[in-house]
């Protein structure tokens, strides 16, 4: 149930860490090319982290981070930045351009990285808004937009250069549930018809059910991870009890992890 067949993101014995503090240590696990595949863990297990090395923000202390076979710790120069066009990043709270409409923060990534001309850049970026749901919606500011609105267009502009990977941070987070449901669905409809992987951090356990092929959940005391595989097997099979509370809980669309902070 946890085999890996094509994996376009390869982790393999990570370790890292702040001021001589370890926060993962020696983590691998794979990503299917295509699938959609969830990070999950409570405060301080490394989530953020983890998400920081696999895009290029840190330096790990030691181990490898391949991108679709080539690796990210060691890339620099141009080989560095074909890896960085392979995915795009939406962060937990949007973190669009303020000051810039929507198209304008979608074409962002195509006026720093491509020398195409105006035009083609802005039918681009309206096609990456129409992908997500928001075609008329392009001469709006965010500040003008409900929060799923703005997390659809930051989306779109990690879709903008057109990735191969999409790393979502707390996709529903501060949403409620029928707009989670909403990007849900987008997410599930952008994977199947233009073959994207998602790599998604989150903790509503609703989302994990719906749209995660498989996941990692990390802990805070091991360093590491303590469970990997389909949502549901681990809800029915998991020999952990933490994981099993976990997949267990009632109310399946709150957010989840608070209490079972500390735990191992």
């Amino acid at each position: 149930m946890n085999q890996i067949q094509d994996p376009i993101i390869w982790v393999e014995n990570l370790t890292a860490g702040y001021g001589g503090t370890l926060v993962v240590d020696k983590v691998t696990f794979g990503v299917n090319r295509g699938e959609v595949f969830a990070i999950l863990g409570g405060s301080g297990s490394g989530k953020s982290t983890l998400l920081k090395l696999i895009i290029g923000l840190h330096k790990p202390l030691s181990g490898r981070i391949l991108i679709d076979g080539q690796d990210m710790v060691s890339a620099e120069g141009q080989e560095r930045l074909v890896l960085l066009r392979k995915f795009g990043v939406m962060y937990q709270r949007g973190a669009l351009f303020g000051s810039m409409t929507l198209l304008e923060n979608v074409r962002f990534p195509l006026e720093e990285f491509t020398d195409l001309p105006t035009q083609a850049m802005d039918l681009i970026a309206m096609m990456k808004l129409s992908l997500v749901g928001l075609k008329d919606f392009g001469d709006l500011m965010p500040a003008e937009l409900s929060g799923g609105m703005q997390k659809r267009a930051a989306i779109a502009r990690a879709m903008a250069l057109d990735p191969q990977i999409l790393f979502l941070d707390e996709l529903s987070a501060g949403l409620d549930p029928i707009t989670s449901a909403d990007l849900d669905q987008l997410v599930l409809s952008l994977a199947q018809n233009l073959n994207i992987t998602f790599v998604i951090i989150t903790h509503e356990l609703s989302s994990i059910y719906t749209i995660a092929d498989r996941i990692i959940m990390l802990d805070k005391q091991s360093r590491g991870i303590i469970a990997e595989g389909r949502p549901q097997e681990l809800r029915d099979h998991s020999e952990n009890t933490f994981v099993r509370r976990f997949f267990n809980r009632r109310g399946a669309s709150e957010s989840v992890f608070g209490e079972f902070d500390g735990e191992s």
